[in-house]
């Protein structure tokens, strides 16, 4: 397992941040493809687009 990735989701995950985040975060960081569009929100997209460019801090900003 990539440590990085593990370590960033556990950061993620103690600070409370939105799910829908987390979710296109780990989705974009394994370059799954996009949700469908009748489920895609603005969180899920930002945390796509961070998880791509494998960006480690975005997910403070959608933290509790």
């Amino acid at each position: 397992m990539n440590q990085q990735y593990y370590e960033a989701v556990v950061a993620m995950e103690q600070a409370g941040t939105d799910s829908e985040f987390v979710q296109g975060w780990q989705n974009g960081y394994l370059h799954n493809p996009l949700r469908e569009e009748q489920r895609l929100n603005e969180a899920y997209e930002a945390g796509y687009a961070a998880g791509k460019s494998h960006d480690l801090e975005a997910y403070r900003e959608w933290a509790n």
